[in-house]
């Protein structure tokens, strides 16, 4: 117990000294950005590397809109949304609903580098955060704007709605299962997003049940490409990510250290918090540059146990990094794979 509270101690300063040195909004991308390298599933991983996939993301098919749909939107305004046929998405959370209910046609604008296949294939690309203008959103001429954040959607929403356009915003810090369901229900398919959301909760609590049930809980420790003004981070403890991994049976590294969200962690960190598991989604790892640019970014990675071990895996960040309906398939997969985890 006393070498975990020492453990406990080093990763918390680590955290601490490079937090200081950051801002808290990641670095805006260029004009260009949405020619960022985005991964396919398909790629071949680095030898002894495993991709965690889920094999069972629920869906809906065959289902019809209902229009007018009357709904709260996170803000508070009440709002009624009429026409969906273009809809701007606030981000990958949004999106991947939107498939699941076969609205993927629907998705008109999504943000750069999105993870998801509608999002990449969306019309229109956008850059999506907090100083996100109403005149650029406007420009889109997108029917309903779909956010995904109260802190960094509201004042857009507003002046949308002010502007004429509908705006609704379902903030990403809230259950997968709830998040499904208000999206569902702005695009008029409430009934459906019930279905959804239900399937989505069914697969979270059979995870956490095999999380439960583990002989022992690894060390897991998500790296991402972005945030904290642009350097690599780790996943906090309010990240979508982090309350996954936990969910499953892991122990998230970021909820040792009492980090919020997305951190920067030194490499003196990353090697106190000796995880067990690497894990890094598809898009991160091509952001990343591959194997090489991980180890780049986190060269001390390689002296904890799960670099020892060359224990990296891969998974779609629409199953770890977004509380959406993929959420429940993703956690099923993590709690499997944590079983195979050598106990040192």
């Amino acid at each position: 117990m006393k070498s975990n509270d020492v453990r406990r101690s080093l990763l918390a300063l680590s955290l601490v000294a490079v937090i200081a040195g950051c801002s808290k909004e990641p670095a805006a991308p260029a004009a260009d950005a949405a020619a960022a390298p985005v991964a396919q599933s398909a790629e071949a991983l680095p030898e002894g590397w495993q991709r965690v996939v889920g094999v069972d993301v629920p869906d809906i098919e065959g289902a019809t809109q209902q229009l007018p749909a009357q709904v709260t939107s996170d803000d508070g305004v009440a709002t009624t949304v009429t026409d969906t046929s273009k809809i701007i998405a606030g981000g990958d959370d949004i999106i991947a609903v939107l498939e699941a209910l076969g609205l993927d046609d629907q998705v008109y604008a999504a943000p750069l580098r999105s993870a998801t296949e509608s999002g990449r294939k969306a019309p229109k690309q956008f850059l999506f955060n907090r100083t996100t203008g109403v005149e650029g959103v406007l420009s889109l001429q997108g029917t309903l704007f779909l956010g995904n954040s109260l802190r960094r959607h509201s004042d857009l929403a507003a002046k949308l709605r002010g502007a004429g356009e509908a705006a609704v915003i379902v903030d990403d810090l809230q259950p997968a299962a709830d998040k499904v369901r208000k999206v569902a229900a702005a695009v008029g398919m409430a009934e459906q997003g019930e279905a959804l959301a239900s399937k989505v909760q069914s697969q979270l609590d059979a995870a956490k049940a095999s999380g439960a049930a583990l002989a022992w809980h690894p060390r897991v420790i998500h790296v991402s490409a972005t945030g904290a003004g642009g350097a690599p981070t780790v996943a906090g403890s309010d990240s979508a990510s982090g309350k996954l991994i936990t969910l499953a049976g892991g122990i998230n590294i970021g909820d040792e250290a009492g980090v919020a969200n997305y951190s920067a962690l030194s490499n003196e960190g990353v090697v106190a918090a000796a995880p067990d598991v690497i894990l890094v989604t598809e898009n991160d790892l091509a952001l990343f540059g591959g194997q090489a640019g991980l180890w780049r970014a986190y060269p001390t990675l390689r002296q904890t146990p799960a670099g020892a071990a060359n224990r990296v895996w891969v998974m779609p960040d629409v199953e770890l990094k977004s509380a959406s309906v993929a959420s429940g398939s993703g956690a099923v997969a993590l709690a499997a794979a944590f079983a195979t985890v050598p106990r040192p």
